[in-house]
């Protein structure tokens, strides 16, 4: 099978998810206006930034509808997980020391706290609920049930925001946009331009923005599920390890994105948090609903020795590489070129294993056995 037009057809995908997160960022961005501590990164960028997990999950179990649509979930979450764990950190940092913005980044102790205790909970969760070898509605509506914790906990938490009234009629006249032409603005997929134009952004566009662009960027993810089935087929490749690398890197594009941007305007917490909360979303929230969904409409699903073996592996390997990262943020007391360094290498062993697992390298599978090892000890429900 050819190889070729399905890996296009990623790219493509990639590039309509990454244009349609600018209209994601402008419309948080607003919404989000009089969150603080971090809690819009952790809550409204992060909600926004992972739907594509959302619907990548929603199609592979809906579209592949048996035990490979589960597999391909497992792994474009916890794929993403991993990839917003490690990459978006790296990218933030790099784009504040390339932009000089600052010589590093320094993230307040209380939201990696706050974020990286919630996100190690949430894994432990994930990795106790999904453990046997059948998966009922119960385990997808706690997951569902842990993330409204953490969310209610959040707002319930969060400083006001001390900004004046004269502070926040400013940002506001700041949002004004200049006037894009029409063909322009379809051929680049400039959202904001189409929708919000030369307009003053506010609540009733600011939605109607982030509506059109969740409904592209599910349309961008049906694409980028068909795209790696294909793949898989061509390549004899688990569903599992395609979508840990390829569909969670695709899907995981606004989450980038957005934390550049923040980090750029120095918003260093919410950067960071959007990460993390994003983590945290993708967990429970976009792995909870369609596990939920598709088990009450077909009942239960049956996994195999392959699928569970694998998705235990993925997951001892994620809550893993966040306890060593939690400690790193948590300690470090600025984050700079030595931390981007670090997140790469860890990211580059990830990749080894993934491709390593699939085509039976020797060490990759003692890295396997050994994941598989710890899972052994871990107990089921």
């Amino acid at each position: 099978m050819d190889i070729l037009s399905p890996l296009l057809l990623i790219i493509f995908t990639m590039l309509i998810i990454w244009k349609a997160s600018d209209g994601f960022e402008s419309a948080s961005d607003y919404i989000g206006r009089n969150l603080s501590d971090g809690v819009k990164g952790a809550t409204i960028n992060a909600i926004a930034s992972s739907l594509p997990e959302l619907f990548t999950t929603l199609f592979f179990l809906f579209y592949l509808k048996d035990v490979d649509g589960f597999s391909g979930g497992i792994g474009t979450t916890a794929g993403s997980a991993i990839f917003n764990g490690m990459i978006i950190p790296a990218f933030v940092i790099l784009a504040v020391l390339i932009g000089n913005v600052a010589k590093g980044v320094d993230i307040s102790k209380k939201v990696i706290l706050r974020d990286g205790i919630s996100l190690i909970i949430a894994e432990l969760i994930l990795i106790i609920l999904i453990s046997g070898d059948s998966l009922k509605w119960w385990h997808g509506f706690t997951l569902m049930i842990t993330y409204g914790v953490y969310v209610t906990y959040m707002l319930t938490s969060m400083k006001k925001n001390e900004n004046s009234e004269e502070e926040k009629e400013d940002e506001e006249d700041d949002n004004e946009n200049e006037e894009v032409p029409f063909g322009k603005a379809l051929l680049t997929l400039d959202l904001e331009s189409l929708i919000i134009g030369k307009n003053k952004i506010n609540n009733s566009n600011a939605w109607f923005l982030l509506s059109v662009a969740v409904f592209v960027i599910a349309a961008a993810c049906m694409l980028l599920v068909h795209a790696c089935e294909q793949i898989g087929t061509a390549l004899e490749m688990p569903i599992i390890f395609v979508s840990v690398v390829l569909a969670a890197a695709a899907s995981s594009v606004p989450d980038t994105i957005i934390s550049m941007k923040d980090a750029r305007k120095g918003n260093y917490d919410d950067a960071v948090s959007n990460a993390l909360g994003s983590n945290i979303f993708d967990i429970c929230f976009a792995l909870g609903l369609p596990l939920f969904l598709y088990t009450i409409i077909h009942g239960d699903i049956t996994m195999d020795a392959n699928t569970i073996r694998y998705s235990s592996e993925l997951r001892i390997f994620l809550l893993l590489l966040t306890i060593v990262t939690f400690f790193w943020y948590l300690f470090s007391k600025k984050m700079a070129m030595g931390t981007v360094v670090l997140l790469l290498a860890i990211y580059g062993f990830f990749l080894f294993y993934v491709f390593g697992r699939t085509y039976e390298n020797e060490f990759a599978i003692k890295i396997g056995d050994f994941l598989h090892l710890i899972m052994d000890y871990i107990p089921t429900l």
